[in-house]
């Protein structure tokens, strides 16, 4: 296996677990992992990125903010993307950031005043002000769309209703975060104990959830605050030309600003900040998690300008996590949907940060066996990012005698099945070598309570089959109870089985039905990511319902087939096609569809894929040892086709004489394909290429009938009112095939600012250019 190719799987795997981390912190206020972690991945991401560059896609997280906006608000999108900022997590990352800052700058400069605030835990929201009156309230979500809290924002004692004095914009939108200080939030708790409640976790989830309600009365009860910390959209009057100054005058408009806003001349005054604050940070009456450090001048801010994710003239300095020593008293194992078994560790309780802890992630064996841990040992455990607790190290001279090891369990603690240790398989050139993974799991799948419970949880989730009224709880009875053995049994669910469960009445019967009703007629990329094939995230399910249209294509697809699909990876595609080769979720999938399922928005192979693949392509996807593209491809250019390449194998005589072919790679071919079963697995990939009508003889074809049908587009830099993603979208909508490289045949490259090879390519083959302006034109005309 190639480097390019082990770095594109692990690329594949991070960017999935991030995608949940973010859904799971934003969505669900729900985190899974400390934010410590997170970092790690998500720096790793970016490193393996910058190492593979044309692995870079639109839908990474390292090209977008993470969250989605919740289905039960109204959707608001931000003209001007709401973008998170970069992490220092040392003084030599600061120091690094002030140095690419000078130097982007290029005019000699040696110091940078910067404007010193800190990072408040809390939810970053949009408040928008026409001709001084507030009309809508919006959290970030995902950095271009986000949730509709208008009534709720209201409802916050110190957002101004209307904006005070004088000489404000006519459209003024404000950006900052909402937060509960902590003595509210202590108040807060001790009425939910007192109530018989679940308390919160900390001031960050209980300042999310507070604007997450729907009866805006709940949030009016909640001691929130605002704090504003910049704008987006302005228009009308100008603004001072230093952040410093437009934020003194949201202060004269009546908008909160921070006490502690300080200018810094240069980067050691921001240290000097950073430590300074970090020594008042227990004193302060609300909690940070870093301080944020931004270019003071607009005019250098615009030249700075964007990254695809981040600003250039700003950086959030992150404070250490903090930690504490107690005792490991045992280690319980839980089972997840895939049937993982994860041991979480069982601690002494501890105050950490002001928080009691009692459990805390052990992720895996191998973590466990990295840290040498022990029940019973002494460990440092950390708050990463003040929420979520984790094991760091053991404090080995303090072991007890008494002390046992972490022992997996050889049965399910759930269902009593065996337990496995997975198998990892690396692909290389015409071979496979099996190694032991990380995770053990379960076999009991869905006779598994467990897995069976977190499996509907999955399946009737809002971004899945989106069955409202289906939460864990419910879920829980419906299989303690037998009424519930697969997602399938949900279609067979009468009243009289539904009224008499805890919890349930003739209205709540009622309306869990119309849910399941509701639900008949999902979109197939909804669909498919609601059986949790393992690996395939909501992004992966779009594209194999987009690139093959239909769930019988999927279904049969060989895994070779599934990555002529964009992102679509070997291993990936061999955990999809395993997934529709088992039995037991054929025969579910079978159970839904006679039960009433029919799936929306199927049809033909998507334009784009008709006769995408080459016999150069197939040659290089068998993986023959000594043979890679470029020998494949002069290899099906000899040949013609992939019959003749099995007789030439076989043809010593003229396989010698064939051009671009070394000794060993003629010898690896002969070989190759002397093995029968190598041969029928080539003509089965062929065959089904020309079933899909992605063989290079197949009939190509254009999205008819679509204003921009035939057209190749590219895309490129960075645009202020949409990702790229989304730009994707519109132009696939309108009959455009997105390509990531510019040729002669393209017909446009939309270029947003930081553009660089691709649109200097454009200019020197002639293609058309559009900028972000053009584009939007573009779409208003096109789409009315």
């Amino acid at each position: 296996m190639t480097d390019a190719q082990t770095a594109a799987e692990r690329i594949a795997r991070l960017r999935s677990e991030i995608d949940e981390h973010n859904y799971r912190y934003y969505v669900l206020d729900a985190p899974s992992v400390p934010d410590a972690e997170y970092d790690r991945l998500f720096n790793e991401l970016r490193a393996l990125e910058a190492e593979h560059p044309e692995l870079v896609t639109p839908e990474s997280p390292t090209q977008r903010v993470g969250g989605e906006a919740l289905a039960a608000f109204g959707q608001v999108r931000h003209e001007l993307p709401m973008l998170s900022l970069g992490n220092a997590f040392a003084e030599a990352d600061l120091l690094d950031f002030d140095r690419s800052v000078r130097k982007s700058l290029d005019r000699g400069i040696e110091m940078v005043e910067y404007s010193c605030e800190p990072k408040l835990d809390g939810l970053a929201v949009s408040l928008l002000y026409e001709n001084g009156q507030l009309v809508r309230g919006a959290t970030r979500g995902d950095g271009s769309t986000g949730e509709d809290i208008t009534a709720n924002v209201r409802t916050v004692r110190n957002v101004p209703l209307r904006l005070h004095g004088k000489g404000w914009p006519a459209l003024l939108e404000v950006r900052g975060e909402i937060y509960m200080p902590r003595a509210g939030f202590e108040a807060l708790n001790a009425r939910a104990v007192e109530s018989g409640a679940k308390p919160f976790a900390n001031p960050r989830n209980a300042a999310a959830g507070s604007l997450r309600q729907l009866d805006p009365k709940i949030t009016a009860s909640r001691p929130l605050e605002f704090c504003c910390y910049g704008v987006g959209r302005v228009e009308g009057s100008g603004l001072p030309e230093t952040h410093a100054g437009v934020l003194e005058a949201l202060k004269r408009w009546g908008l909160p600003t921070s006490r502690e806003l300080k200018l810094a001349e240069s980067v050691q005054g921001c240290l000097e900040y950073y430590r300074a604050i970090g020594e008042r940070r227990q004193s302060l009456v609300y909690d940070i998690d870093g301080v944020v450090f931004k270019v003071n001048r607009l005019d250098w801010q615009r030249e700075l300008g964007f990254r695809a994710r981040e600003p250039r003239w700003a950086i959030a300095y992150k404070f250490p996590a903090q930690e504490e020593l107690t005792e490991l008293l045992g280690v319980e194992f839980q089972v997840g949907r895939t049937g993982a078994i994860t041991p979480v560790a069982r601690l002494k309780p501890v105050q950490v940060a002001g928080v009691t802890v009692s459990n805390a992630t052990l992720h895996n064996m191998d973590e466990v066996a990295r840290l040498g841990v022990m029940i019973g040992d002494t460990v440092i455990v950390r708050r990463a990012g003040d929420v979520i607790p984790q094991i760091m190290q053991v404090v080995p001279e303090r072991r007890p005698a008494e002390a046992r090891p972490v022992e997996v369990p050889q049965q399910c603690p759930v269902c009593g099945s065996a337990v496995e240790r997975t198998q990892l398989v690396r692909r290389g050139k015409g071979k496979a070598a099996l190694s032991e993974g990380a995770i053990y799991r379960c076999v009991g799948r869905l006779a598994c309570q467990a897995q069976l419970k977190q499996a509907i949880v999955h399946f009737v989730s809002r971004r899945a089959m989106d069955i409202d009224g289906l939460g864990e709880r419910i879920v829980e009875q419906l299989v303690d109870t037998g009424l519930v053995k697969s997602p399938a049994d949900l279609y067979t669910l009468s009243f009289e089985q539904l009224v008499v469960l805890d919890g349930f009445a003739e209205v709540s019967s009622n309306n869990l039905l119309a849910a399941i009703t509701a639900s008949r007629k999902p979109a197939l990329a909804r669909f498919v990511y609601a059986l949790g094939i393992p690996d395939v995230g909501e992004e992966t399910a779009k594209r194999l319902a987009r690139a093959l249209g239909s769930l019988s294509r999927i279904e049969k697809a060989l895994p070779e087939v599934l990555t002529w699909l964009p992102d679509v990876g070997l291993e990936v595609a061999h955990e999809i096609h395993s997934f529709f080769e088992d039995e037991h979720n054929r025969t579910v999938i079978g159970q839904l569809l006679a039960r009433g399922i029919e799936l929306q928005e199927e049809g033909g192979l998507h334009a784009e894929f008709a006769a995408c693949a080459s016999l150069g392509e197939l040659l290089d996807k068998l993986g023959i040892p000594g043979i890679a593209a470029t020998g494949a491809k002069k290899l099906a250019e000899a040949a013609g086709s992939l019959e003749a390449v099995i007789e030439l194998s076989q043809d010593w005589l003229s396989l010698s004489v064939t051009k671009g072919l070394s000794e060993k790679a003629r010898q690896a071919l002969r070989e190759f394909f002397a093995d029968a079963a190598n041969a029928e697995c080539a003509r089965a990939i062929e065959t089904q290429l020309r079933e899909f009508g992605m063989h290079w003889e197949s009939e190509r074809k254009t999205a008819a009938g679509l204003p921009l049908a035939g057209q190749t587009w590219v895309l490129t830099g960075t645009l202020e009112s949409m990702s790229r993603d989304q730009a994707k979208a519109r132009l696939e909508g309108l009959g455009a095939r997105v390509a990531g490289s510019v040729s002669a045949t393209s017909t446009c490259v939309l270029a947003g600012p930081g553009a660089g090879s691709k649109l200097a390519k454009a200019e020197a083959l002639g293609v058309e250019v559009r900028d972000e302006a053009a584009f939007l034109a573009l779409l208003r005309q096109q789409e009315g």
